[in-house]
């Protein structure tokens, strides 16, 4: 059966590379600032700016069976250096415009009465490491949200959450824009390597099919291992 599935975001990175692998097999909605990477893909096209806009419903189905919103920040810096309005613009990106997104089609969600929603958190949520309060706080709200709201809309509604670690994704781009980089993060990890927008797109797809029809309210960390394994 070809799905509705709605994307936030998703002109690069792990949204595009999900979008590459399924916008032939469903129809696709994606809603982002820009249409310029979209041109070549089969996909309906809404202009919208997360931070600055509402979202416009009025080409969006009326029976949606996926939900995937894309958009980030990564801010890593110590905590004495950061200001208050650098976690409310981390809340504001990774959390609270979810949220407003979301709720503009949750009923069209509900009414396919088997719909997915995927969202982002970090490996740094379950694991603490230094200089990431921000970006940690505001992802943490979206695992704390998922799980409510999959008891809260279940079972027509499955919504889980996927955690990388650090992938090469142009948001990235400054960890890992040189090979010694990209080395010693690596190395960090038990398989010896960072991650790319294809590993994680792999994980989106798969929660968004019904092949994970008995899996809500959890997180995925995808991450080479380094939220579980300890090899020192």
């Amino acid at each position: 059966m070809k799905k509705n599935i709605l994307f936030i975001g998703g002109s690069s990175g792990i949204g595009y590379e999900t979008i590459k692998l399924i916008h032939n097999q469903h129809n696709i909605y994606v809603a982002s600032r820009s249409i310029d990477n979209f041109k070549d893909l089969n996909v309906n096209y809404i202009k919208y700016d997360v931070l600055n806009e509402e979202l416009n419903t009025e080409t969006i189905p009326e029976e949606l069976h996926g939900f995937v919103y894309c958009p980030g920040s990564i801010n890593l810096r110590p905590f004495r250096s950061l200001k208050l309005s650098t976690f409310e613009e981390d809340l504001n990106i990774n959390f609270l415009s979810m949220v407003k997104s979301l709720q503009k089609v949750i009923n069209n969600l509900k009414k396919s009465g088997n719909s997915s929603v995927v969202l982002f958190s970090t490996v740094a949520v379950k694991v603490g490491m230094p200089f990431h309060t921000s970006v940690s706080a505001s992802k943490g709200a979206i695992e704390g949200f998922a799980r409510s709201l999959a008891a809260e809309y279940a079972p027509s509604l499955r919504v889980n959450v996927i955690a990388p670690s650090l992938t090469d994704t142009p948001m990235a781009q400054r960890f890992l824009n040189n090979d010694l980089k990209k080395e010693k993060v690596g190395e960090k990890h038990p398989l010896k390597r960072h991650g790319n927008p294809k590993d994680i797109a792999n994980s989106v797809v798969h929660l968004l099919s019904d092949s994970s029809s008995w899996v809500t309210g959890q997180t995925l960390g995808v991450d080479g291992g380094i939220s579980s394994i300890n090899l020192s």
